[in-house]
């Protein structure tokens, strides 16, 4: 693989563009599968009791998961789209792995949608009541599907798992099918995902349903839709919660410098603490020097350590011995500075390059020599194309104050799906205007939280594409910068349009309201 000199622009243009798609994109996905979960309820309930009521209330959030579903299928096409256009690089790198995801994920689940989604918006009086919400549920296991793959392909990129490096083609080969699907990064993400989904979906089924009761419309309607969304959003708070400290988990063991940036530690120790509030110092600069890292925070002792590596008195290294090396890891191994890895990286690209000519001039000796020296240091191939150990930071700020914000979002979530439960089941709902409004308040809440645990995800892993592996100025296509500006003010534009007719489809959809009578 050739990397020719590239200007900083455009890999900062590059991945300015890839971000903006994936945000907008995500700003649908996750009502996509949480409202699709609950509206398959209701209409599970309709199924049951034959009540006509249940059959309105599902047809009406249908409508509104409808709405959401067309248009962020419309950002994920482009989102794939642009692995070939602006990263063709890493594409042509990794592609035998990262495409298989994505090809079951186009094949398999979205096929399965497309199938049954026109059955479940248009067969209400043409098909069985079973057949019916065998489709409604089907097609929402065909989104949830399409979010494993997609989550898979993710996943590897942060534990490349299950592949070997194959000189004569320059490019990584899947050599075990099931250690890229079932990493425990994979399944600890896709669960995760997948519950911070349902999260999205009960505070806005709950909040949409306060605004009618703040409008004193289809009180009925809105209650019972509280009922169900408040049980499932709690729920779904707490499995989120779970499937998060397993995540975390796995980011200590596979990438120890993003839990050094999520928790601001640039010195680590045993028995490290865990900050639960705190301000990032702005003096502090370069993580050589002596100032303090922290303005104010508060931590819990030694708690960092235990949900690290379920041990309180455990080994957590921080930015400084990360980058310097020489500590004992809890492995019992002496960890290698970033100036040791760069050097192997720098080993393993000559490597490559003396095999390819040795190949060329069939030379079998030395073909052979550079092939045990690629093998040997090819753990290290991305760390070659660093050219500053300071390089290996991802920026601080916005990966801990984005970890922060999603947790004390979910403990907000928490308590409010508790308190909403508790007021629904004692029949206090309907009255308390002031939980209502929260809950009203809290849709856009939702969207922040969930928006963060991606910001948290991939701006923590920089700069790396694939962690290890390949850095992300090494993955980009040769493209001309202004080609690159000018096709992100086009997507910022558009997705924008999109995203206003989306709401303003969906408000006068809501102010519509049900097709049942106003009780």
């Amino acid at each position: 693989m050739m990397i020719t000199s590239i200007d900083t622009s455009l890999i900062d243009w590059s991945r300015a563009q890839f971000a903006l798609t994936a945000i907008y994109h995500w700003l649908f996905v996750p009502l996509t599968l949480g409202l699709g979960f609950i509206q398959a309820i209701m209409e599970t309930i309709y199924y049951k009791t034959g009540n006509e009521f249940w059959k309105q209330t599902a047809k009406f959030w249908m409508n509104l998961f409808g709405i959401n579903f067309a248009i962020g299928v419309a950002t994920g096409l482009i989102l794939e789209f642009e692995f070939g256009t602006n990263w063709s690089n890493y594409s042509w790198f990794v592609g035998d792995i990262f495409g298989a995801p994505l090809a079951i994920e186009g094949i398999l689940a979205f096929f399965m949608e497309a199938t049954f989604i026109a059955v479940m918006f248009f067969g209400w009086e043409k098909v069985s009541k079973r057949f019916h919400l065998a489709s409604t549920w089907l097609t929402i296991a065909g989104a949830t599907i399409s979010a494993l793959w997609i989550l898979i392909a993710n996943a590897w990129m942060q534990y490349p798992a299950g592949m070997h490096f194959n000189p004569d083609t320059v490019r990584n080969e899947m050599f075990n099918f099931w250690d890229v699907a079932l990493s425990p990064v994979a399944i600890n993400k896709f669960f995760h995902t997948v519950f911070s989904c349902w999260i999205v979906g009960a505070v806005f089924v709950v909040g949409v349903s306060s605004w009618y009761l703040l409008k004193r419309r289809s009180r009925h309607f809105a209650l019972e839709s509280i009922k169900i969304s408040v049980i499932v959003g709690l729920i779904a708070v707490l499995l989120s919660a779970w499937t998060g400290d397993g995540s975390a988990y796995q980011v200590a063991q596979k990438q120890p410098m993003k839990l050094a940036a999520m928790e601001g530690l640039y010195k680590g120790g045993n028995g490290v603490g865990l900050v639960t509030v705190g301000f990032l110092n702005p003096a502090k600069k370069n993580y050589q020097d002596n100032i303090n890292p922290f303005l104010f925070n508060i931590q819990i002792p030694k708690m960092l350590s235990l949900l690290a590596e379920r041990d309180r008195n455990a080994y957590i290294p921080g930015i400084v011995d990360l980058l310097d090396g020489k500590y004992i890891t809890n492995n019992n191994t002496i960890a290698l500075s970033a100036s040791e890895k760069i050097a192997k990286g720098q080993l393993a690209i000559k490597a490559l390059s003396d095999y390819r000519q040795a190949v060329k001039d069939k030379n079998k000796e030395a073909a052979l020599q550079a092939r045990t020296q690629l093998d040997k240091n090819f753990a290290y191939f991305g760390y070659g194309y660093i050219k500053n150990p300071t390089d290996l930071i991802p920026p601080i700020g916005l990966t801990f104050y984005s970890f922060r914000i999603m947790i004390i979002l979910g403990v907000y979530f928490i308590l409010l799906f508790i308190i909403g439960l508790i007021w629904i089941k004692k029949n206090k709902f309907a009255d308390a205007r002031w939980l209502q409004w929260t809950f009203l308040w809290t849709i856009p809440l939702a969207y922040i939280a969930s928006q963060a645990g991606w910001i948290v995800a991939e701006v923590g892993r920089q700069p790396w594409a694939i962690q290890d592996i390949l850095p992300t100025n090494a993955s980009i296509s040769q493209l001309s910068t202004s080609s690159v500006q000018v096709t992100f003010f086009i997507f910022l534009v558009l997705f924008t349009i999109l995203l206003i007719a989306e709401i303003g489809i969906m408000v006068k959809a809501i102010k519509k309201g049900p097709n049942l009578e106003d009780k």
